[in-house]
């Protein structure tokens, strides 16, 4: 049975979206979370292929929440933190347990935003909130289309306060972000947003 995509609140999740410079920003995003939080949260870091990743080491110092890397067809738990592993997209499938896919490369990145964003916009809906962090290219801006199509919400790192302009740049030019916020005050968004649905 497919599930609707209308969403009531607590059923949601919280996508985040990064490249270069990315790591330290998660860390500082995930790190205003608090334990308990109403949502999975659903992260595509680009990272390079065929290398083993300490991503999961390195921002489980950061935050209460827990961390690990996204497995196939497993289903994505509130208050959790799952990231995409080097060289799969991490997607949503329509039952919202978690795909692990080997399809082409997104702006030159697998994993990419904007797989993630899609899929998950259909799976929850208005209960996404999408963040679009620092980064090199335009990857999330056709995954924004796809959560705001679905009446999601879509907040960006304020370009000034990224290490690489390009990524959040590429979101707002669409005019559909919802809110423009320095990194530290990513996080309380993002709570209340889940708290309010």
């Amino acid at each position: 049975m497919s599930i609707d995509s209308s969403s009531a609140p607590g059923d949601g999740c919280v996508l985040l979206a990064a490249s270069a410079g990315g790591v330290e920003g998660l860390g500082v995003l995930l790190g205003g979370l608090q334990a308990g939080l109403a949502a999975p949260v659903l992260v595509a870091q680009h990272l390079r292929r065929g290398r083993e990743t300490r991503i999961v080491a390195v921002l489980s110092s950061s935050t209460a929440l827990d961390i690990k890397l996204a497995e196939d067809g497993e289903v994505a738990r509130a208050g959790v933190v799952y990231i995409a592993p080097p060289d799969r997209h991490l997607c949503v499938r329509p039952d919202r347990k978690l795909a692990l896919t080997e399809e082409a490369p997104v702006n030159f990145a697998r994993p990419a935003a904007d797989p993630l964003f899609e899929s998950a916009a259909k799976a929850y809906g208005a209960g996404c909130v999408a963040c679009v962090l620092t980064g090199t290219d335009g990857d999330g801006t056709r995954g924004v289309k796809a959560v705001k199509a679905r009446n999601g919400t879509v907040i960006v790192q304020d370009p000034e306060t990224a290490d690489f302009h390009s990524m959040p740049r590429s979101a707002i030019r669409t005019g559909l972000v919802d809110l423009v916020l320095p990194l530290p005050e990513i996080a309380p968004a993002i709570a209340r947003t889940v708290r309010h649905g």
